[in-house]
């Protein structure tokens, strides 16, 4: 890999692409080599050779994009179906560490805590694409682009219009998106943790609710750090990257870990 450091492998959620941690990683690059993957049948990622695709394919995928880096473990670092990711290739030992950022995959049998995201991911989609020939112009109001993105994020107006129309780009391209907003697939429960894991769930998580899903979560990996993120949306590399960069950060020991309030979210 042409570096001592140990690498930092960062996976991105449903319909976005490697771009969406533009703004975290130069906040991480002093401590690790930090690779960016984009997820199979995503905006320039892998295309899907058969369909539907599963988040088992996903991950297959990337555990391929490891062996060709050459990478056999690293640190691992994912937002939402990113985090159900880097789960995922921690129970098949390719993680150092994991830090899970508002990850999907925590939801009962029944739909319970998955039902509502969905919806939302559903309405913003179709949103995106009947907009589609107006945004570049749209997009140049900041007002536009943080009510657009909403559901996602609570300070959307912080991207550029060229960051903005990007992540529209990416999701209008995306080929996989009913595919796995639509699996019955979810994170099972866990006695023993693969390597140390860090749940780090937004506090104004609007598609994945803490009250919800991060309580399914901890219940399910007990043993795992749970934290806050205070003041960010389901999408926090948008709100706030050194926040997250942080984060990552204090999962992989490059930097202290800080207390971290968990307002009602008891076991």
């Amino acid at each position: 890999m042409g570096s001592d450091r140990s690498a930092v492998v960062l996976f991105h959620g449903v319909t976005m692409s490697a771009s969406a941690w533009d703004d975290v990683v130069p906040h991480l690059t002093e401590h690790h080599e930090v690779i960016a993957l984009t997820a199979l049948g995503h905006r320039g990622g892998p295309a899907a050779g058969q369909r539907p695709v599963s988040v088992r394919d996903v991950v297959d995928a990337a555990e391929r994009m490891l062996d060709d880096r050459g990478i056999d473990k690293a640190h691992l670092a994912g937002n939402s179906l990113g985090g159900w990711m880097a789960i995922e290739l921690a129970l098949r030992g390719r993680a150092s560490s994991v830090c899970a950022l508002s990850p999907a995959g925590f939801w009962d049998g029944g739909g319970h805590g998955q039902t509502d995201g969905v919806r939302k991911l559903r309405r913003m989609a179709t949103l995106v694409r009947l907009t589609h020939r107006v945004q570049p112009l749209a997009v140049r109001s900041a007002s536009v682009r943080r009510l657009s993105m909403r559901d996602i994020a609570c300070r959307a107006d912080r991207l550029t219009p060229s960051q903005a129309l990007s992540a529209a780009t990416d999701l209008i391209e995306c080929a996989v998106t009913e595919d796995l907003l639509a699996t019955e697939e979810q994170i099972a429960p866990m006695a023993e943790l693969p390597c140390p894991i860090t749940l780090a769930w937004s506090a104004k998580d609007a598609i994945l609710p803490a009250a919800i899903n991060g309580r399914i979560a901890r219940n399910r990996l007990p043993q795992a750090r749970f934290e806050i993120l205070p003041g960010v949306g389901h999408v926090p590399m948008i709100d706030d990257p050194k926040l997250v960069a942080a984060t990552i950060l204090a999962t992989t020991g490059a930097m202290p870990e800080t207390p971290s309030p968990n307002p009602g979210l008891g076991r």
